[in-house]
């Protein structure tokens, strides 16, 4: 899918893979539906929701993603203001209807952390019966510049119910090239684990894939529960012409027996300007493979008209 960064792709008991991304212009959330993951590129397009003219939710509408929880839909995508596009939160959108890309789509405000301050791409999961919220933030009181990675238990798909717990910041030099970054995290739940990948560095060819492993009946709000992988779980490619794979997501094959990851990656590696500005991260998608000891083993990012 060209021109789409962000991507988030869920399968639902229907049988239809629902697709969210950041689109170029930063300024409207659209949702695709497809039986395969081959035909979402040729789905119609719907446009769920803009961003307002003015104040909150008026700039940089990015990372949307769609998650279906008591019956409901709700997208979760980070937003900044019109007067103040940096001054970036989280924000819900829920919609009642079976159908999601009819609506309607109501504005459920703010998903308040506990802090007032940089703040984006919220996933949520469940798992024990317990549903968690995990998201980028950069506190106020934090006193580095540098974006890291929290988790909470969750009450409601609108609001979470106990503090926030910092799960991983930039600490190695893979993670701090040109920005200090931890973002967009992303879950899987395999092989009696909890397997969650993040983003690091800046948005450019740096940009990489880390990974997070805990028990999956360990206390996930504990930090000394999870395992961080010392280097990259994917990187960019010179050999496939791939660079700045990130922020993904993961999907099965219909019949659930291939994990699919879903991330977004240049096909090229210089970039003129500011990479945000920059319109060609373009969605992809390719089989993830499992080692002997039960890890996933993401390869290398897949070169433009390869299938994996």
């Amino acid at each position: 899918m060209k021109q789409r960064a962000d991507p988030h792709v869920t399968l639902q008991p229907d049988g239809w893979y629902y697709y969210t991304a950041t689109v170029p212009e930063y300024d409207r959330i659209e949702v695709r539906r497809a039986r395969s993951l081959d035909e979402l590129g040729k789905a119609d397009v719907h446009t769920v929701w803009r961003k307002h003219d003015k104040g909150e939710m008026g700039a940089h509408i990015w990372a949307p993603e769609m998650h279906r929880i008591g019956g409901k839909w709700y997208i979760y995508f980070t937003a900044g203001r019109s007067d103040a596009i940096w001054e970036i939160r989280l924000y819900v959108l829920e919609c009642e209807s079976d159908d999601p890309l009819r609506g309607p789509w109501k504005e459920r405000g703010q998903l308040k952390t506990g802090w007032e301050s940089f703040a984006l791409d919220a996933t949520t999961f469940e798992l024990n019966d317990r549903r968690y919220l995990l998201w980028t933030q950069r506190p106020k009181d934090h006193g580095k510049k540098q974006t890291d990675i929290y988790i909470a238990p969750m009450d409601t798909p609108l609001s979470i119910s106990g503090p926030a717990v910092l799960l991983t910041e930039p600490e190695y030099a893979w993670e701090k090239v040109k920005h200090a970054v931890n973002e967009a995290p992303s879950v899987l739940v395999k092989n009696g684990r909890v397997f969650m990948t993040y983003s690091a560095s800046a948005t450019d060819a740096n940009y990489a894939l880390g990974m997070l492993t805990a028990p999956a009946d360990a206390n996930l709000l504990d930090r000394k529960s999870w395992t961080k992988s010392p280097q990259p779980v994917l990187a960019s490619s010179v050999e496939n012409g791939q660079y700045g794979p990130g922020h993904n997501s993961f999907t099965t094959t219909p019949d659930g027996k291939t994990d699919i990851l879903v991330y977004h990656a240049r096909n090229y590696r210089d970039i003129v300007g500011d990479p945000l500005r920059n319109p060609d991260r373009h969605t992809r998608a390719q089989a993830i493979s499992w080692r002997a000891d039960g890890t996933p083993d993401f390869g290398a990012p897949v070169a433009d008209k390869q299938n994996r």
